[in-house]
């Protein structure tokens, strides 16, 4: 993998690395296959691959010592997997596995970690890392606070936002093991969110009609650690005057009919915008 190749990687995170820290990674980098259920990290083992995901969905999942899981964050292209290596943890009792089929760059956790004696490279995993956090948070905030079919909405933005086109191969196993629900509940939730002309959901996929609807419905379980990704991340001028000044002047990007929270929703916006110009 080359210098030139940076500018045609899709994983956001990976995109936005110092040029020279990826000429670093660069060499370590390998492409591979992600099929469903394929482990990325598996539960009170050593961490020993990131993977950087191009294209696909991964989930992460907090397991109980009596059996019950539940999902508690996705990993798409905006970010990797494996993260808690940054924080200096060599393990996790959370495991992440894929749900959607796709691809991304792996390398080595022993290659990986001399990038974060890079200063720019260990801010910027760092700051992805407090978004990881951020989402975990909002997930405790929207269980709590916001009824099912907010939470739904929640859920189906994300993957949105991760998934390239607007059909979701989301199964009912898999959306109740996001929700912490079982299968039946998952039904009855669809059926209200289908009847808000927000989705259409057949068997193993659901299909996103109306993403400001979603949006709408959600609430305010949505969109704050979206738009601290485009903040952090995806912001370089931000970035930047943080770095010189120690702090910022950030203007929230709102919800609206104009479009997406900021940040990794713009992409699945414009998919959607696309789909309905078609003939």
């Amino acid at each position: 993998m080359t210098l030139t190749m940076q500018n045609r990687v899709r994983n956001r995170l990976l995109h936005r690395f110092p040029r020279d820290a990826f000429k670093r990674l660069a060499p370590f980098l390998e492409p591979v296959d992600l099929p469903v259920n394929q482990p990325l990290v598996r539960p009170n083992r050593p961490i020993e691959h990131i993977c950087f995901i191009e294209s696909g969905l991964a989930s992460m999942v907090a397991d109980s010592t009596d059996g019950k899981s539940v999902e508690i964050r996705h990993v798409g292209r905006e970010g990797m997997t494996g993260y808690p290596v940054v924080l200096g943890v060599d393990r996790t009792p959370n495991s992440t596995f894929i749900q959607v089929r796709g691809h991304g760059l792996q390398v080595a956790t022993e290659n990986f970690l001399p990038i974060l004696d890079h200063p720019d490279a260990r801010q910027l995993l760092l700051r992805y890392v407090h978004t990881c956090e951020l989402q975990l948070a909002h997930s405790a905030l929207a269980a709590a606070k916001f009824n099912m079919h907010q939470r739904l909405a929640r859920w189906l933005l994300m993957c949105h936002d991760r998934v390239d086109g607007n059909d979701l191969p989301l199964t009912h196993d898999f959306l109740a093991l996001m929700l912490g629900v079982r299968r039946a509940g998952v039904t009855d939730e669809l059926h209200i969110l289908e009847g808000m002309h927000a989705i259409k959901a057949t068997r193993g996929n659901v299909r996103i009609l109306d993403r400001n609807a979603l949006i709408e419905i959600a609430g305010g379980c949505y969109g704050v650690p979206e738009q601290e990704y485009q903040r952090l991340i995806e912001d370089p001028e931000t970035v930047r005057e943080f770095n010189h000044h120690g702090s910022i002047d950030f203007q929230p990007v709102h919800q609206g009919s104009d479009g997406p929270i900021a940040g990794i929703g713009n992409d699945a916006a414009d998919r959607q915008a696309g789909e309905r110009d078609r003939p």
